[in-house]
């Protein structure tokens, strides 16, 4: 039997016929030319424009090896070999940075304010800047470390937690995005935080300002607002909210941004599974939020709030 009766049946014209891929991408342009005109942007022949997530996920992940390397580097490596590994790794990963920064500046310079010739020499100071903050991004870690271990009874090991927990992933990607976002390059550090939210389902705002020691549970769902601040040696467990209460708008109706709007969390304070806390209130020093309570208003350190003090202040 001829082997062809057993072969799929394709017709004989070209694909982009078949598909009609020509027509599409030509609609595609047409489509892109309005977007860019109607968003005042360029339609000149150019290279990229914006940071690439792609590079940004391979920065984040040498880094994690670069401040941990014999639990997070390359599994052949060796302790002996360990401050050469940590050398090589960022004198790669801070230039593949210059370059992601340099994207970020131009396009801001381009379409926010006007462009200097300093631009280069300013994505290096940058740089330079992010670099000497990471002992600090390190020591901070160790501290989420300990925090984790300590606050689980089903963890035993440190390197369990660094190895596996999602909560402390985050942080490692937060305290990262923190800084950027701090050095002036808020779009590498949304991107950054965003790579940590996609892979963990933690949602931290690289403006969120966060003490030592932060432990975050499980993890999945919780949210925590651009403006939110929170102390030291604080635990949150799963699809906890720190949000805002409403968004105010200006005279045309837009809504207003930068303003603090987010939580307070003092030190040692324990929020629950599921507990939503809105609005710029202050949840005092060791105060412990029951879970699946919605808090809208201070509470005072050491208070413990849980559905039935809500229901019991709510009746009298």
């Amino acid at each position: 039997m001829d082997s062809s009766m057993n072969q799929p049946f394709f017709p004989k014209e070209p694909r982009t016929t078949l598909f009609a891929v020509e027509q599409v991408v030509t609609e595609l342009a047409q489509v892109r030319k309005a977007w860019r005109a109607a968003q005042q942007r360029s339609n000149e022949p150019g290279g990229r424009e914006l940071p690439s997530r792609d590079a940004l996920t391979k920065i984040i992940n040498d880094l994690r090896g670069a401040l941990f390397p014999m639990r997070l580097g390359p599994p052949e490596l060796r302790q002996e070999s360990e401050d050469f590994y940590v050398g090589h790794t960022l004198d790669t990963v801070l230039h593949s940075l210059l370059g992601q920064v340099r994207l970020e500046l131009s396009y801001a310079a381009r379409y926010q304010h006007p462009t200097g010739p300093e631009l280069q020499d300013e994505a290096v100071r940058l740089v330079q800047k992010f670099a000497l903050a990471l002992p600090e991004i390190r020591r901070l870690l160790d501290q989420d470390v300990i925090a984790a271990f300590q606050g689980d009874p089903a963890a035993r090991s440190v390197d369990e937690v660094l190895l596996c927990y999602p909560g402390v992933l985050a942080m490692i990607h937060h305290r990262i995005a923190h800084v950027l976002y701090n050095l002036g390059v808020p779009l590498l550090a949304r991107i950054v935080a965003e790579i940590s939210h996609g892979q963990t389902g933690i949602d931290i705002h690289p403006g969120a300002s966060i003490g030592a020691g932060l432990f975050i549970d499980h993890g999945t769902g919780v949210v925590i607002g651009e403006t939110t601040i929170i102390g030291e040696r604080v635990r949150i467990y799963q699809a906890v909210t720190l949000g805002a209460k409403r968004f105010p708008t200006d005279d045309e109706g837009k809504v207003q941004k930068g303003l603090a709007r987010h939580p307070i969390v003092e030190d040692e304070v324990i929020i629950y599974a599921g507990a939503t806390v809105l609005g710029r209130v202050r949840l005092g020093k060791g105060a412990v939020i029951g879970g699946n309570v919605w808090i809208t208003h201070d509470v005072a350190p050491g208070a413990n709030v849980s559905q039935a003090t809500l229901r019991h202040e709510h009746t009298d």
